[in-house]
């Protein structure tokens, strides 16, 4: 088989989970986007998880099918508690140092988060401050990653779907308005979150949130590894959520462990402000530098052809 045949295979594999994806559920995005942003990216993979999921590829699988997370829900009262105390000292918050590439639309909209445990050990800030969720977390190793979320009075997250189907989301209300005015919408299917309730729904199809209400909303957010058919599979699945999620760690509190892509990311906006302020303050000097470097590499690109002559 000639290289330019199983390059044209693999394209047309990677096309056709392009489509697959995108005609999945009866909520779309633009195709554009679904092919070319980063949920295009894992499609050949979430295809192969959706082909061997225990649950039916719908927007809420029914919950009765993760008995692991009733500890949760039972002790729901206590995890408020915990999360409460965090809300009023100030601990869930927006990613003071813009190193969060995983939810940096979020926060646009006043969306906070503080993390517990993601993809490895608990976090130290975690550990400290809400000691019991930690360890009850600690007894469910479907958990992947946990956290508490916060959604403020007139906010709304714009449809979107997550890029990774090697994982289903858990929300357990704690401090909710109890109202239809908060609510998520999965492909077009509606919940509203109440205290005390919990709810499984699948990422990857396209989801939006909005609180309408005049109250806070505080959850446990948390990502559960989807139960597969083939072992081999489901512990390849769960080494790869693991190389992602250190990837993408972040901190509550400085001196905790941030991954390579929250770091890159991090970088790139403080480059991106600096670009700007220097456009702001020497505007000309900016648009000539732009021209300048223009030139540099127009230069160096065409030199090999140049020297040939």
């Amino acid at each position: 088989m000639s290289f330019r045949l199983v390059l044209l295979i693999l394209a047309l594999v990677y096309l056709a989970s392009i489509l697959v994806v995108h005609f999945r559920g009866r909520e779309r995005l633009g195709f554009r986007r679904q092919a070319f942003d980063h949920s295009g990216f894992f499609a050949p993979y979430n295809v192969l998880m959706y082909a061997f999921s225990k649950v039916p590829n719908a927007p809420f699988p029914d919950r009765a099918r993760f008995a692991c997370l009733d500890p949760l829900r039972d002790n729901w009262q206590g995890i408020r508690e915990e999360a409460l105390r965090l809300f009023d000292e100030g601990f869930i918050k927006a990613a003071e140092r813009n190193n969060d590439a995983s939810f940096a639309s979020f926060f646009k909209a006043g969306w906070k988060r503080f993390y517990l445990t993601w993809y490895g050990e608990p976090l130290a800030s975690a550990a400290a401050l809400c000691p019991n969720t930690v360890a009850l977390l600690g007894t469910i190793p479907e958990v992947k990653a946990a956290m508490f979320a916060l959604l403020p009075p007139g906010s709304k997250l714009n449809p979107h779907r997550d890029p990774f189907a090697g994982s289903l989301r858990y929300h357990l209300g704690l401090a909710t308005p109890n109202s239809d005015a908060c609510r998520i919408v999965v492909d077009g299917e509606q919940y509203s979150w109440r205290d005390g309730e919990d709810v499984v729904f699948d990422e990857t199809f396209v989801h939006w949130a909005e609180n309408t209400s005049d109250q806070t909303r505080v959850i446990l957010f948390c990502d559960v590894e989807r139960p597969l058919r083939l072992a081999p599979l489901a512990a390849f699945n769960r080494w790869l959520g693991g190389v992602l999620g250190r990837a993408t760690a972040t901190d509550n509190v400085g001196g905790e462990h941030v991954g390579i892509v929250n770091r890159l990311y991090a970088l790139a906006d403080r480059m991106g402000e600096r670009r700007k302020r220097f456009k702001r303050a020497a505007p000309r000097t900016y648009q000539a530098t732009r021209i300048v470097l223009a030139l540099v590499l127009v230069g160096w690109l065409a030199w090999p052809w140049l020297g040939r002559g």
